[in-house]
């Protein structure tokens, strides 16, 4: 089975310290995740001025601040994500983050990123879509509000522009931060493999690790979670987040999960094989017969242990003449 691709999503719970990134990178690097991902934005192109803030944004944030204002805090410039990236790259975690405008996917592709995280929120904009399908490169593709056909438009998009199938995988996603369990569907993330025959996984915005970990015994190849070093940071996303100890019990369940997925094929592990003399029956005389005499009913048994001839050939036992003695309990 493919390893899973779990992304600790540190998003903008940086605050926009450098040093408080770099202690988030440090945190998923202990927990085991394989990347740590950013978020990347000119709030000029990103945003306008007047716009509002989400509903959760507002209750754990300033409510007379903008959205403008908010993320103005958060950007993160060239410099820093080049300290970013070799950052990451001391620690042997990948480093990934999501653009959210033309000069951001530039910036990352000059970067030399692999790999491209597309947001929920720009998967109807088509001239950033066929952007980054220019690329080549393999994408991540949130689709959080979005409905199956726009998914579908989404990947046409991406494809036509140059970006190769098997180098996408889409990912089911919320994007209520938390999101309430009845609103979370996972079922659709299958949904979205079978219809586009494609990678899927779970962008996960609910609170606690058992969605990731039910999506991954779903058949999920990527996770992506936010996690923070603490929940009570002033931050339009520390409060839906994991804490460092939530994301280490979270990527220990997940691989944990991939071992018991195990394969298809129903076969006897290697070990419980001992057990099976232990556990299973044998046909065994249920009194004392004397040599000659008929194997029947009334003195044969099945009992432990399972090292004798089995029960399942019971009907080719019974009625055949015993050609030695057998003391009680005695295998046949």
């Amino acid at each position: 089975m493919k390893k899973v691709f779990i992304i600790a999503e540190a998003g903008v719970n940086h605050n926009g310290s450098v040093d408080l990134a770099k202690k988030l990178i440090d945190a998923a690097c202990e927990a085991g995740a394989d990347a740590v991902k950013f978020q990347t934005f000119k709030v000029e192109n990103l945003v306008s001025k007047n716009a509002q803030k989400a509903e959760y944004q507002k209750q754990n944030t300033n409510s007379q601040e903008s959205q403008f204002d908010m993320l103005k805090k958060l950007e993160l410039d060239v410099q820093t994500h080049k300290e970013l990236l070799s950052y990451c790259n001391s620690k042997n975690i990948l480093f990934l983050s999501t653009p959210f405008d033309y000069d951001s996917i530039e910036l990352l592709n000059d970067l030399g990123l692999k790999i491209f995280k597309i947001p929920s929120g720009e998967i109807t904009n088509l001239p950033y879509l066929r952007h980054i399908g220019k690329l080549n490169k393999q994408v991540i593709l949130s689709t959080g509000m979005a409905d199956i056909g726009e998914i579908e438009d989404a990947l046409d998009i991406l494809m036509d522009a140059g970006t190769k199938k098997d180098n996408i995988t889409v990912l089911h996603a919320n994007t209520m931060y938390p999101t309430p369990m009845k609103d979370v569907n996972l079922k659709a993330m299958v949904t979205i493999g079978n219809t586009f025959d494609i990678d899927f996984g779970y962008s996960d915005h609910t609170l606690g690790i058992e969605v990731d970990i039910a999506a991954v015994a779903m058949g999920a190849s990527c996770i992506e979670k936010h996690f923070t070093l603490d929940k009570t940071m002033e931050g339009p996303d520390h409060k839906a987040s994991l804490e460092p100890d939530e994301l280490i019990a979270m990527v220990k369940a997940i691989r944990n999960i991939e071992l018991a997925l195990g394969s298809n094929i129903k076969k006897p592990s290697k070990s419980e094989t001992s057990n099976i003399q232990i556990a299973r029956k044998s046909i065994v005389a249920k009194t004392a017969i004397n040599k000659g005499k008929i194997f029947s009913t009334n003195n044969l048994a099945v009992k432990r242990p399972g090292n004798g001839i089995s029960p399942m050939r019971w009907d080719e036992v019974v009625g055949t003449i015993a050609i030695k003695d057998y003391q009680e309990d005695e295998l046949i």
